[in-house]
């Protein structure tokens, strides 16, 4: 199957929340990562979500002159091409943009789906993130307006971060305390700058104690039931009948969450959930134990020529893209996504 169209894209996040689960979104910095993914997904039965981070668009473009646009935009027509040979629908996606990358990264990209898009073709990517959650709301709120407004003429859906998400990723960081939970009143806010779903369709990440990175369980303290009073607080602010969800929530920062609070996030409303940290280490755990056991294979030791089958990218390339590939079938089997391709 193609990559997802614009119809498709929505009509993936409309199954996932009526069916409460949500798509593991995985981040790629490669053609292989890429292959990965797309493998992952194919034999979990799922359609999925794939990304690219500034900083992955930046290595994308190669280090002689890191150019995100050019890195996003080569990995995307590669990406184009390759998922035809996959029988799931995969959306592309690019993650976490703060303000001084939005010229450089963002708007560019909007502009090239602008132009495809008036040319009777499909946006080059299905969504974009603007990750303001270093502004203040107002000014983060103002931003989305203008971008949700460039977004929805393109066909592609914005994805929103209003309040802090922990940790680091890609240069922006937060602090681990109590401001990482977002509040109704943020919501409501929200729904006043963006509306409903009138104005452009958006996905909101929410914070409930999220941290990007890597922790222990028990290090934090994740509130997934917040997302249910969001809900229900923007719900009945609007009139909304009880019971009903106007948002569609992205998780943020899950690694070391536990099952039961996976499946609260889901119960809640949240139809992406965001997945690097797992499968970076999934894709070089099988690169290291390979270096390790075949030392003198991969490095030219006491003048010897070492083994060339050994230190051969390939080799050592298939055993990472099929860890990583098992670990994102396990992501899909904790979302529940497993076996819910649209055919």
């Amino acid at each position: 199957m193609p990559i997802a169209t614009p119809e498709v894209y929505n009509e993936m996040l409309d199954r996932a929340k009526a069916g409460k689960f949500a798509y593991p979104a995985i981040n790629v910095t490669s053609s292989q990562t890429l292959h990965a993914a797309l493998r992952g997904f194919a034999e979990a039965e799922s359609d999925g979500i794939v990304q690219i981070s500034t900083g992955g668009a930046e290595f994308l473009g190669g280090q002689h002159k890191k150019e995100m646009v050019t890195g996003s935009v080569a990995l995307a027509e590669f990406a184009h091409i390759v998922a035809e040979k996959y029988d799931v629908n995969i959306a592309l996606h690019t993650d976490h943009c703060p303000k001084d990358k939005l010229d450089g990264y963002v708007r560019p990209l909007l502009a090239i789906s602008e132009e495809r898009v008036k040319g009777g073709r499909n946006p080059l990517f299905q969504s974009h993130m603007w990750d303001g959650s270093a502004e203040t709301l107002a000014d983060n709120l103002g931003i989305a307006q203008e971008l949700l407004e460039r977004a929805r003429a393109a066909k592609i859906i914005l994805e929103v971060e209003i309040t802090p998400t922990g940790g680091e990723e890609d240069g922006v960081s937060h602090e681990i305390n109590d401001s990482l939970y977002t509040t109704v009143d943020d919501a409501i806010r929200t729904a006043e700058a963006l509306g409903l779903g009138e104005k452009g369709r958006y996905l909101l990440a929410a914070s409930f104690g999220n941290v990007h990175g890597v922790y222990k369980p028990g290090n934090v303290v994740l509130r997934p039931e917040l997302l249910k009073e969001l809900n229900e607080g923007t719900a009945a602010k609007y009139g909304k009948p009880a019971g009903s969800q106007p948002f569609d929530f992205v998780f943020h920062g899950g690694s070391g969450s536990s099952p039961e609070e996976i499946l609260t996030a889901l119960e809640n409303g949240v139809v992406k959930m965001n997945i690097d940290t797992d499968t970076q280490y999934a894709f070089t755990r099988p690169v290291a134990d390979h270096m390790l056991k075949n030392y003198d294979g991969v490095l030219k030791v006491d003048g010897e020529v070492g083994s060339k089958k050994t230190y051969d990218p390939r080799t050592w390339g298939k055993l990472a893209e099929a860890s990583m590939s098992a670990r994102i079938v396990e992501a899909c089997q904790n979302l529940r996504s497993t076996g819910t391709r649209i055919k």
